[in-house]
């Protein structure tokens, strides 16, 4: 790579680490905190965990042509400003409708798409790849700090510790991007855009992507609604230590990932990588069955995080690859679009099964929805033969 793209790619790596650090932090630890707050429920805090995807589901894509038109810098520092605003109402607030408005705010700060556009922008195509995978591994390494880091504070400070560092997070990663980014310089074609973004919905290889964002996301979130509370009252694991289980879990499956995203990367075999990933998502899932013991809680847990790194990486360099340059905003804000969808439906549900069944409901819901992927992506193969190698725009 050269100079600028290395500028890019550190800051707007940085970017991503700060953002998602500030969402991932309250994954370990809302459904458990979160108990103390006025009016709340199971299904209530299955829904603020996922509410920020809502409103992230419905303003990536509108936000994403707009970085086409507009440019990705005025685009990201919007979002940046209002993910602030919504970590401040969290933080203050006592009452579970409370911390739902201020995770929806949070969501409203949708900006995936323009920095996964801009990284795009600022990257020559043959080092896109490498790019794609650093963004991606930026997530697994927020994903990775954020566990532990998310019940130290809660310990310390309980949500409201975590909320006002994310807000703070926030403000900085305005900093970064105006220093250290750089700004590509984009035309403003309104005729072209339309028609890239109609050949990103027409596109079999985009649909058989973004499920995959879809479907990791929503059982990430699932898992997260019961597993804090599997570890406390099955395992007698304290929420305040539980940073010692998810440290060396995370760089442990981090550490295994990176040789399978490189190994799919060089051998072309990404659709493979695809399938299996997805298949250690549901062979994670039984980690929340109730016949498990310590040990093998951790072997399943550090089976379903291997899968969903390797998605996490995986999934959005493909997608940027064979994206059309003029319509890449667009393509990245269908992805965002329906990983945060997934979010949230993998809260509201999640926190609905676990009221209904406990944590064996939130388990069969993973092994329900790879299936479901599983078929959707061979229907998908019929319509887009060879797609993970091949252009289907």
């Amino acid at each position: 790579m050269n100079s600028t793209e290395r500028r890019a790619l550190s800051g707007l790596a940085s970017l991503y680490i700060f953002r998602m650090l500030g969402l991932f932090m309250v994954l370990p630890v809302l459904t458990v905190y979160g108990e103390g707050y006025r009016d709340s429920t199971p299904m209530l805090l299955g829904l603020a965990m996922g509410a920020y995807g809502l409103s992230q589901a419905i303003l990536q894509i509108p936000l994403g042509i707009l970085s086409d038109r507009w440019g990705r810098k005025p685009v990201i520092y919007t979002g940046l400003v209002l993910f602030a605003l919504g970590s401040v109402i969290a933080a203050l607030t006592d009452s579970v409708y409370g911390l739902i408005l201020g995770r929806v705010l949070q969501g409203c700060g949708a900006i995936a798409a323009a920095v996964m556009a801009l990284v795009a922008d600022l990257t020559r195509d043959e080092k896109r790849g490498i790019a794609m995978a650093v963004i991606g591994a930026s997530i697994g390494v927020a994903f990775m700090l954020a566990v532990v880091l998310g019940p130290a504070l809660a310990g310390a400070g309980g949500l409201p510790a975590i909320f006002w560092v994310t807000a703070g997070l926030a403000l900085l990663g305005i900093l970064l991007v105006w220093l250290v980014v750089p700004t590509p310089q984009m035309a403003k074609r309104p005729a072209v855009l339309a028609r890239g973004f109609h050949r990103v919905l027409g596109s079999g290889l985009t649909w058989r992507l973004v499920s995959g964002a879809f479907f990791s996301h929503l059982l990430l979130t699932a898992m997260f609604i019961a597993l804090p509370l599997v570890l406390v009252d099955r395992l007698g694991w304290p929420a305040e230590e539980h940073w010692k289980l998810y440290g060396p879990l995370m760089l442990g499956t981090f550490i295994l990932m990176l040789p399978l995203m490189r190994a799919a990367e060089r051998t072309g075999k990404a659709g493979l990588a695809l399938n299996v990933a997805s298949i250690a998502l549901a062979g994670g899932s039984a980690a929340l069955l109730p016949m498990n013991g310590p040990v093998a809680v951790v072997l399943l847990l550090g089976i379903f995080f291997t899968g969903f790194n390797l998605l996490e990486a995986l999934l959005p360099a493909q997608l940027t690859r064979k994206a059309p340059g003029d319509a890449r905003g667009a393509a990245s804000g269908l992805y965002a679009t329906l990983q945060f969808f997934g979010t949230f439906v993998g809260g509201s549900l999640g926190g609905y099964l676990f009221g209904l069944g406990g944590a064996s409901a939130v388990a069969w819901l993973g092994f329900t929805v790879v299936s479901v992927w599983m078929l959707l992506w061979w229907l998908l193969r019929e319509r887009t033969p060879n797609a993970c190698e091949g252009s289907a725009y």
